[in-house]
């Protein structure tokens, strides 16, 4: 045989090694991208609101509506996005 029973283990080992520095790195890039949306989404959902109070102080005309729908659909994406920024 070409692999002795001695050499198999140390090559799964050294497999098993490389998936999880791979894994490790992934997580690593991931949260090197996940943090900063994080914090732009935190504070997006702390800052958006301070939008409506122009909007809903003048009153909503038909042409409004639609600014207005879209801040709360950007406003409910910071929400989505910045939910877990305090914990990590």
């Amino acid at each position: 045989m070409s692999n002795s029973p001695s050499t198999v283990p140390r090559e799964r080992l050294s497999q098993l090694r490389e998936a999880l520095t791979e894994e490790r790195s992934l997580r690593l890039g991931f949260e090197l991208v996940a943090a900063p949306l994080r914090f732009v989404g935190f504070w997006a959902a702390v800052a958006l609101p301070f939008l409506y109070v122009p909007l809903l102080f003048g009153g909503l005309e038909s042409s409004e509506f639609t600014v207005f729908g879209a801040l709360l659909a950007l406003n409910a994406l910071a929400l989505v996005l910045g939910h877990n920024y305090a914990r990590s």
